[in-house]
């Protein structure tokens, strides 16, 4: 119903829709008059239209917002469709590689091209097996443990975790096997998809360790006796020898350390089984003999091999593995004595305390000379003085004579000077030099005993070399004789 005010002569009629009021339609004139009944009937009719248009305006509106959100959901569902799409592939691709024999640096470097990031794979010690791009902050002890906190709650959760700003963690595991973990950083984070394309990674590399060590214990047999044949009395025939590493992919020419491992609380078949597995993936050879596991690694650094054998194998036995090694030897004729070596170095260390501990024949210092079959008496006078003997024979300096003579006098700065003639002070100032190349701790009692060891052979050398006789060339026979 029309309602005006009889001052303003200002008619208003109600919009309606349906039973519902939507506005108000109102209309207004210059002077004062009454309306006929023709003209309020012509401003309902309008009020009507009025109110058709605005519900018909409303109802366009709402239809265009749900086409705008139908148009955004199809967006999102094309996008999330092409990531699908993209991590399918990617995962066929990483898997392709693994089923076609692909190393761990060849899925590392998939994974990484399909996430855009950077990937490193880490055994269960956490050191590098694999490394495409960089991580940022692992060398830093804060970054570190957050990395292997973060590992920890992967394996527990099952799934990658945040470790960092950009940095992921997802678990390598095999049923309840811990195999190892990922690390990604990914300088743009990761999406949902990205996150399970990182945890289809890790399932594949998983299951290329597993391959791996199945591959392992299949040739286990056929390795085994490659090495048992090797360090065999007497040797069978080194070219054939030679041939069978070659089918083996292991190269004899190569320098190969060797390593004995003991595990001290027994657990010997989890041990072989590891050994198998760690042997097949550093291309060396494994065998067992006398309770102990025998392996031939390539490499220079015996030291170097033992500590990271005894790294591994100790925790995933959960007891200390006592460990020697030998080496290194350029040619299957030196893998026997090499094993002689590493035999009389782990008899050492057990006969000196040195039980669940590692190390090898050079590590035990003027021992290992003794236990060595070819009595590197070069290698240990440099090892213990050749930096003072370097010293001496670039600057036409005596330092070695000060040190004979500070050993002579009982440790004396004073006496030594005496014994020199020289001023105290410019001994002092040689045992500092000398300490300069030595390291600090060469005045400790057992480098100072290898010191002089190493003195001792060095003079002797000098005058076994001073009495050589070098016998003259014979004479012609004279003409006529």
């Amino acid at each position: 119903m029309m309602s005006w005010s009889a001052r303003s002569s200002t008619p208003r009629m109600p919009l309606r829709s349906g039973d519902t009021v939507i506005g108000t339609l109102f209309g207004a004139d210059r002077r004062v008059r009454h309306h006929t009944s023709e003209e309020i009937g012509l401003l309902a009719a309008l009020a009507d239209l009025a109110a058709l248009a605005v519900e018909k305006a409303g109802l366009l509106d709402r239809t265009r917002a749900e086409v705008s959100e139908l148009e955004r959901d199809s967006a999102r569902v094309r996008t999330r469709l092409t990531r699908m799409r993209h991590v399918s592939e990617a995962h066929g691709r990483i898997m392709n590689l693994v089923l076609a024999g692909g190393d761990l640096r060849s899925v590392a470097k998939a994974a990484a091209d399909a996430l855009d990031a950077s990937v490193l794979i880490r055994d269960p010690g956490g050191r590098s097996l694999a490394l495409v791009g960089e991580v940022p902050g692992l060398d830093e002890e804060a970054a570190e443990e957050a990395v292997e906190k973060a590992s920890l709650d992967a394996h527990a959760r099952r799934r990658p975790v945040l470790a960092a700003d950009d940095t992921w963690v997802a678990p390598v595991i095999a049923g309840s096997e811990d195999l190892g973990g990922l690390v990604v950083h990914a300088a743009g984070g990761l999406t949902g998809e990205d996150e399970r394309l990182l945890e289809l990674a890790a399932q594949s590399v998983a299951f290329l360790l597993l391959m791996r060590r199945s591959t392992a214990v299949a040739e286990g047999p056929v390795r085994d006796e490659l090495l048992d044949d090797l360090i065999a009395d007497p040797p069978h025939a080194p070219q054939q020898i030679a041939q069978r590493a070659g089918r083996l992919g292991v190269d004899l020419r190569r320098p190969h350390v060797l390593v004995l491992a003991r595990p001290e609380g027994g657990e010997q078949g989890r041990a072989v089984v590891w050994a198998s597995s760690y042997a097949y993936r550093l291309s060396g050879l494994k065998t067992v003999q006398g309770g102990c596991i025998v392996l031939l690694l390539p490499g220079d650094d015996a030291s170097a091999a033992a500590r990271a054998v005894a790294a591994e194998l100790s925790p995933l036995l959960g007891h200390p593995v006592s460990v020697a090694s030998a080496g290194p030897g350029w040619s299957p004729d030196a893998v026997g004595r090499m094993h002689r070596e590493a035999w009389r170095c782990l008899d050492a260390m057990s006969a000196l305390g040195g039980t669940g501990s590692a190390a090898s024949v050079r590590d035990l210092g003027f021992l290992g000379l003794l236990l060595s079959d070819d009595n590197d008496v070069d290698g240990f006078v440099e090892s213990a003085i050749g930096p003072v003997l370097d010293y001496d024979a670039e600057r036409f300096t005596d330092l070695t004579h000060t040190l004979e003579a500070y050993f002579a006098s009982g440790g004396s700065p004073t006496n030594a000077a005496e014994a020199l003639h020289v001023h105290p002070n410019t001994v002092s100032r040689r045992l500092e030099r000398i300490g300069d190349l030595l390291g600090p701790e060469w005045q400790k009692p057992g480098q100072v005993l290898e010191v002089q060891l190493a003195l001792r052979l060095q003079r002797t050398r000098e005058a076994l070399a001073r009495g050589r006789v070098t016998p003259e060339p014979p004479r012609p026979p004279e003409r006529g004789a």
